[in-house]
């Protein structure tokens, strides 16, 4: 279908420049479908599935921007990921921001209401920051229109999905005349969510670029359209031969693995062979990003050297442990055909949107905490494969799984390449799960009776799929220990209503055992030493769990016989088991930060990667300031002023006496330790100091002597 025939479908006239204006001439079959299935029509919803790179992301843009010029109200685009957020942000403002569409990103501080949203036309969230907007009841809401909601398959999800669910359900309940915009993978039950949702389905299985799938042993891979490629053995890996004769043949890599280890040394081992396949210009441009990579951090770790030195040979690995910088400048460069390789952990192929000529899956295994080691979905398979085939440049993608031996190889054409991806099933149905969406439903007066919270979940997906007699028995256990913990109070007629202590729990988007155990750990702080703090956090459910290894054991063993009787916890609680000892881990961890320890030292010393330890510093900062929060609540400002300068403290990562330092634009904890070791202690030492004294001290130089200056001058 020509973009022009879709007038006849109710298009506004104005929309047909717009789409014109971005180079579009034709819509893909997937698209032409919803457009005949009535996308212009007012009040209609969607769950639109197909298949990766089938053009779902411009359906939900055709709807957003009709929504825009027919004046009928904001649009949200919710992502499950930030970095998602930002990729989509990225793509739409360079698009229609000049074309008067004001796009905004909103994805973090989740104890705002965001007052500034309001003059937005389309906005950009994850699903936890508009789950806090709800919370905060943004008086803005009211004037949404279009919910836009992308990769909603993830309500199958353990960790994300509850989220999403509740979300859909709570603004559906809100506001009964919302259109929603579903966006899905290929899965067999995509007529459940659509049913669900009072949605129409538009359904496909197409791709602008043919997908092969095959599986690769003993040097040959078998497709399932039956052709064999046999592959020169030039490495002695098979996914690194498998890469160089895509190279060769002008595509891309990606490489997905089990673990950030196999990651790294997979990246690694392909060095050589990828480096001599470059050209002089792109191995000269790659100089540059290799340095652009160590400049991402103010203290260049290992595991910074070791990317850096592998992107200049063309090659790159990609995992939560490096930082976000990073990962958006290999993401970036291989986008530009830069990068000829990518060797990817497998938990991370639902969030990466990088098409390549072909994708190798070595690991279709994962090792998880209580599970042991367990084959990966088949619907993870298919999203990592869906990633091959470069629209514009490739005329068919491969994606090839590795198998280790001729078992393996029937196994893995038995089970993925011929199988279908797994139903998706609500995970709303735990005690986890609901707790902290209960109390804000009833801390956001949406539900104000045992009736109505019943009511409400049986509006949800786990009600559609399983019926609400399971969903009761959790939610009535859920409200008793609400009810214990002094954050709802239950009167005559089970009749809900929240505390002060709940409804700031709620606001402060906690779960809430994490405000328990805050509040009860300050109810006995006598010290203002923070590692007894930091354990606090650390025992929560909102922090990040840092494994133990068994190299930690005996030191996290020593670190418990060191502060036990310092622990915020009733003294019966404290004894030694495995999961205690990974929370003295975390505490330990961001102890030796506000220590100032070197970061390499850090994440070298816990095994962990930069990218954790900054991802431990943000939660942190969260649940410092929700504990402060919480102090405030119950009276306690002594305790509320001691975690406020902790807090900061993690923010910098310095002891206290450097935190007037790190407080001056440009001066980190490396720069702020120079200066006070120079004795430069104060701002007032700096404002009596010459710039040729400051310039002296290492790491400063004039241009940052002069800067500093000019602040506390000012």
């Amino acid at each position: 279908m020509e973009i022009k025939d879709m007038e006849r479908y109710g298009a506004p006239p104005r929309l047909l420049p717009l789409l014109e204006s971005t180079g579009l001439k034709q819509l893909y079959p997937p698209q032409a479908q919803a457009v005949e299935a009535g996308l212009f029509k007012s009040g209609t919803s969607f769950v639109v599935a197909a298949p990766t790179a089938s053009g779902k992301t411009l359906i939900a843009e055709m709807a957003a921007l009709s929504a825009f010029l027919r004046r009928e109200g904001k649009v949200i685009y919710l992502v499950p990921l930030r970095a998602l957020a930002r990729e989509k942000y990225d793509d739409f403002t360079s698009k229609y921001h000049r074309k008067g569409m004001k796009v905004v990103q909103s994805t973090g501080d989740f104890d705002r209401d965001e007052p500034w949203l309001k003059n937005a036309d389309l906005i950009i969230s994850t699903n936890e920051k508009l789950d806090s907007l709800i919370r905060h009841r943004a008086q803005w809401l009211n004037e949404v229109s279009l919910i836009i909601a992308d990769e909603v398959h993830m309500i199958g999800d353990g960790h994300r999905g509850p989220t999403l669910e509740i979300v859909l359900t709570r603004l559906r309940a809100i506001n009964p005349h919302l259109r929603i915009m579903a966006l899905s993978a290929t899965i067999p039950n995509s007529d459940e969510i659509a049913h669900w949702l009072d949605a129409s389905l538009v359904e496909s299985a197409w791709r602008p670029v043919p997908l092969k799938e095959g599986v690769f042993f003993n040097g040959a891979a078998i497709f399932n359209d039956g052709s064999v490629n046999w592959v020169p053995a030039e490495s002695g890996m098979d996914v690194t031969d498998l890469s160089i004769e895509t190279i060769n043949q002008g595509g891309q890599a990606l490489i997905f693995v089990g673990t950030r280890k196999s990651a790294e040394a997979s990246a690694r081992k392909s060095l050589k062979h990828i480096r001599r396949l470059l050209s002089q210009a792109g191995a000269e441009h790659l100089k540059g990003l290799s340095e652009a990579v160590l400049n991402t951090s103010a203290e260049p770790t290992k595991l910074c050297k070791r990317l850096a030195e592998c992107v200049e040979s063309g090659v790159a690995f990609h995992h939560a442990g490096i930082l976000y910088g990073q990962r958006k400048l290999v993401e970036d460069a291989f986008r530009d055909n830069r990068l000829k390789l990518i060797v990817a952990t497998t938990t991370l192929a639902m969030g990466l949107n990088l098409p390549s000529r072909r994708v190798i899956i070595r690991d279709w295994w994962r090792y998880e905490p209580g599970l042991g080691i367990h084959s990966i979905p088949v619907i993870e398979v298919k999203q990592m494969a869906g990633r091959a085939g470069r629209p514009g440049y490739d005329k068919f993608g491969e994606a090839v799984l590795i198998a280790r031996n001729k078992r393996d190889e029937r196994h893995l054409f038995e089970k993925y390449i011929k199988g279908v991806p797994e139903k998706t099933n609500s995970q709303l149905g735990s005690e986890p799960a609901l707790r902290t969406h209960i109390l804000a439903s009833i801390a956001g007066l949406f539900t104000r009776s045992s009736t109505e919270l019943l009511d409400f979940l049986g509006k949800t997906f786990f009600a559609y799929q399983a019926g609400t007699d399971y969903l009761a028995r959790i939610a009535e256990g859920v409200v008793e220990f609400l009810a214990e913990e002094e954050m709802v109070q239950v009167s005559e007629g089970n009749l809900y209503s929240a505390t002060r202590f709940g409804r700031r729990v709620s606001e402060l988007y906690l779960d809430p055992l994490s405000g328990v155990i805050m509040r009860d750990a300050l109810g006995i702080l006598k010290e203002k030493a923070p590692f007894p703090l930091f354990h606090m956090l650390a025992r929560t459910p909102d922090m990040m769990t840092l494994a133990l290894k068994k190299k930690d054991r005996d030191e996290m063993i020593e670190v418990f016989n060191v502060h036990a009787e310092t622990l915020l916890m009733p003294e019966e609680d404290i004894y030694m088991t495995d999961e205690m000892l990974s929370c003295l881990k975390t505490a330990s961890v961001l102890m030796q930060w506000i220590l100032e320890m070197p970061e390499d030292r850090v994440v070298t010393h816990f095994g962990i990667g930069p990218g954790d330890l900054r991802t431990l510093i943000e939660l942190s900062d969260w649940l410092l300031y929700s504990a402060a929060e919480i102090g405030r609540v119950f009276g306690l400002k002594e305790e509320a002023k001691v975690i406020a300068q902790l807090r900061a403290r993690v923010h910098y990562g310095v002891k206290e006496e450097l935190l007037p330092l790190v407080g001056l634009k440009g001066i980190g904890r490396v720069r702020a330790r120079n200066l006070f070791g120079a004795g430069f202690k104060t701002l007032k030492d700096i404002k009596e100091a010459s710039g040729e004294a400051l310039s002296s001290v290492p790491n400063i130089g004039k241009v940052i002597a002069a800067d500093i200056k000019r602040q506390v001058l000012s």
